[in-house]
């Protein structure tokens, strides 16, 4: 009988003859034996899982594994293209970072890195200015206090309540100045002395508290202080952000910043090409945006790594959770070798959140500006007006007109769908206002007609109304809506159409109200009554706790 074997083609070869076979028959074939020689390597057919792979050793490499014989994580050894490289597989990624929830955040040396050393550890760059080591604990407190600053941790610093105290170098301070900025927010006041200490920080502010600053402003100082950046290199700084929307607008406020020092940034998010982004980052980006879903993808696949990084920062963490980002952090952080500063911020304070600071973060301090629970800012006036759906394309013609005579007009509609955002922005362009629907990145106008894909991480400047025409699907989107206005400590106007359909919402939506000591109209207040006692009539009868008429939806 004549032997035959399957070369690495997928083709059966015997007597000198080659013939193909159908793919099922290499999937399916349950045993087969042969030796192919070549380059002195043989070939050896593995049953794994109901297919067969073919591992390949080198005969004058059979020792090569010994040298890692005392190492737990060395499991196989493979041939990867060409035949003299070799690589080490290791299947138990989480043992990397199983001493980080008992080690007070400090992650595993080895990381992702395999034999890279990393210096220690510098990050503690604050040195009090004169004027704020002078300050008793009563003045402390009560600034705290008048700014709705709350602090757990030991040894908090003093906050900062002047530029000149943060002891930004000239040319950042410079930089502040001329962009319009007057003094810290109470958030950067509080949290610049933190980060430049080197401390691991949780911060819960709401939406246009100045909290990129906060962070991105120490991010500067840690990278002009740590060493350059050599070939091969990954970011020393990485800030992860839920939207692709709101990582591009950190890197205009990087760029803006980091100019003036020569910091390298560059911006990661999917939907749109990896060639340009990788290429930014294996040239050399002391500071990295990125969306989860994108940066890992670039670490499992090589492209960059984490070897440097030793100051992360997670912006909207809650949303992050919210999204399903979760496994993709803890990766992230699996792949991080030695000791890193991690900054999280949060607009509110969810039992997620909670764990992921936990887990990771250590001994820390936790900021909180405000309240920590679900609340809008207090600088918006927030006019919610009960209609019918046939009414709210009359009322909102109405209030353009209205808002066209204004000197500061600038104007965000936010709607339920894409096709509606079409319409209505062709609708009102019909009556001569400069409308534009967006549904993601799209150019900017005086009104722009927004889903809620751009209610996260739009940062447009100037924004002085916002109309909900379709009011959301729960009342943090409606937060996180209204929050595009009143930022920086300026006012803005926010109007909301609400429709009797939405009535299950109601509640919730007069609690954000009554927190931001809004007017509510009496009319809201009785869709709230009806709607609860609706709700108990459905489930006395049975309904399964439906909270709308049949054939409605929210």
């Amino acid at each position: 009988m004549r032997s035959s074997y399957l070369n690495q083609s997928g083709r059966k070869q015997a007597g000198g003859t080659t013939e193909c076979l159908p793919r099922h028959r290499i999937i399916h074939n349950d045993w087969f034996e042969g030796i192919r020689n070549c380059n002195e390597t043989f070939y050896k057919p593995i049953r794994e899982q109901g297919t067969c792979r073919l591992e390949e050793r080198e005969k004058k490499f059979n020792n090569f594994s010994s040298k890692f014989a005392s190492d737990s994580n060395q499991y196989s050894v493979r041939r990867d293209g060409n035949p003299k490289q070799y690589f080490r597989r290791n299947h138990d990624h989480n043992s990397k970072f199983k001493e980080s929830k008992n080690s007070g955040g400090t992650l595993s040396n080895q990381g992702d890195h395999g034999s890279y050393k990393r210096q220690p550890l510098q990050n503690n760059f604050y040195s009090p200015h004169p004027t704020v080591a002078k300050r008793s604990k009563e003045e402390v407190d009560s600034y705290r206090d008048s700014k709705e600053i709350l602090v757990e941790g030991v040894d908090v610093p003093h906050p900062t309540m002047s530029f000149e105290e943060a002891g930004f170098p000239d040319n950042l301070k410079s930089q502040l100045t001329s962009q319009g900025l007057h003094s810290p927010t109470p958030i950067q006041a509080q949290g610049w002395p933190i980060a430049l200490s080197g401390r691991n920080m949780v911060g819960i502010a709401s939406t246009g508290s100045g909290k990129t600053l906060a962070y991105i402003l120490p991010s500067i100082v840690h990278i002009k202080n740590s060493a350059k950046l050599q070939r091969g290199d990954g970011p020393i700084a990485l800030i992860l952000a839920p939207t692709r929307e709101l990582a591009q607008q950190i890197k205009i406020v990087a760029d803006i910043y980091g100019a003036s020092s020569d910091i390298r940034s560059t911006c990661v998010f999917g939907g749109s090409p990896r060639g340009q982004q990788i290429k930014n980052l294996q040239q050399g980006s002391e500071l990295c945006i990125a969306t989860p879903g994108r940066m890992i993808e670039f670490l499992e696949t090589k492209k960059t790594n984490l070897r440097r990084c030793t100051y992360i920062v997670l912006d909207e963490a809650d949303r992050m959770l919210d999204m399903g980002f979760e496994p993709q952090i803890r990766k992230i952080f699996q792949k991080i070798s030695g000791e890193t500063q991690i900054l999280m911020w949060s607009a509110t304070w969810p039992k997620e959140v909670e764990s992921l600071a936990k887990d990771f973060l250590g001994p820390h301090i936790k900021l909180n500006v405000g309240s920590k629970d679900l609340s809008a800012n207090h600088n918006i006036q927030q006019t919610v007006e009960v209609c019918s759906e046939q009414e709210k394309y009359i009322k909102l013609i109405w209030l353009l007109t209205k808002i066209s005579k204004e000197q500061e007009k600038k104007t965000i509609i936010f709607v339920e769908t894409k096709q509606m955002a079409d319409e209505i922005a062709d609708s009102i362009r019909g009556y001569g206002y400069p409308a534009k629907a967006i549904h993601g990145d799209k150019d900017q106008r005086d009104i722009l007609v927004a889903t809620d894909v751009a209610a996260r991480g739009l940062d447009i400047d100037d924004i002085k109304y916002v109309i909900n025409y379709d009011y959301p699907q729960n009342s943090e989107d409606y937060i996180h809506r209204i929050g595009r206005t009143g930022r920086s400590n300026r006012t803005g106007i926010a109007h909301t159409f609400f429709t009797p359909k939405k009535g299950n919402k109601a509640k919730d939506l007069i609690g954000v109200l009554k927190e931001a000591n809004q007017k509510v109209d009496p009319k809201l207040y009785e869709v709230a009554k009806n709607s609860e006692v609706r709700l108990k009539w459905q489930n006395s009868r049975g309904y399964g706790g439906r909270t709308e008429f049949r054939g409605h939806s929210s």
